[in-house]
């Protein structure tokens, strides 16, 4: 049986568009594919690949742990790789993964969280409990022993009665002379006549002398 040549063309022609294709797809998906970011999260560290990116555009690349830079921002170009140690902790920690694409679009920027478990070996912390306020207990002050100031304890003897070491009052003695009458003595006109003569006597030198000074 002979196969027209006809044939064999139309046969060769549709194995080559087969292959054509399938080499164009291949290659237009390899781009896509390896613009993915690969990266991996454990309970220590993190593991950031990334791979054909553009080269001459500002591609970044951040890391953050529950909100803290991990990473800060880093510019890269046609690929990045790095590996990060996570701080020790007793919770579980959300990290995530920021990247740019520089390129015009940035249709290949990518973002995504992980989870980091506690390692084996750490025990959770519980959170803390607030402290139940007391009530503070009310000091009674002790009185002090010894007082200001002494009240005097009272006398056996009561105040009304005289000290034993006063000096008695004397009674009166007998032989004291009685109090003088107030009528007129019997002895006033004698004195009445010496005075008088004192005072005639006094006026007769008074007038001797007198006389004498005037010869």
């Amino acid at each position: 049986m002979t196969i027209p040549r006809r044939s064999w063309r139309a046969a060769g022609t549709l194995v080559a568009a087969t292959v054509v294709g399938l080499t164009g797809s291949i290659l237009s998906a390899g781009p896509a594919a390896a613009h993915t970011p690969t990266w991996d999260v454990t309970c220590s560290e993190v593991t950031v690949d990334l791979t054909y990116y553009t080269p001459d555009a500002p591609n970044t690349v951040t890391v953050t742990v529950d909100g803290k830079d991990l990473l800060p921002t880093k510019t890269f170009g046609k690929e990045f790789s790095t590996k990060l140690t996570l701080p020790e902790h007793s919770e579980k920690l959300t990290v995530r993964l920021v990247v740019k694409d520089g390129s015009e679009g940035g249709k290949y920027s990518y973002e995504d969280e992980k989870t980091a478990d506690v390692c084996e070996g750490e025990t959770p912390t519980p959170p803390p409990t607030e402290p139940t306020p007391t009530e503070p207990t009310p000091t009674e002050s002790a009185p002090s022993e010894t007082p200001g100031t002494e009240t005097p304890e009272p006398s056996d003897t009561p105040s009304g009665a005289p000290s034993e070491s006063a000096p008695a009052v004397p009674a009166p003695s007998g032989s004291t002379p009685p109090l003088a009458e107030t009528g007129s003595s019997s002895a006033t006109p004698v004195i009445g006549g010496a005075a008088l003569a004192v005072l005639l006597a006094g006026g007769g030198i008074l007038w001797a002398v007198r006389k004498r000074r005037t010869t």
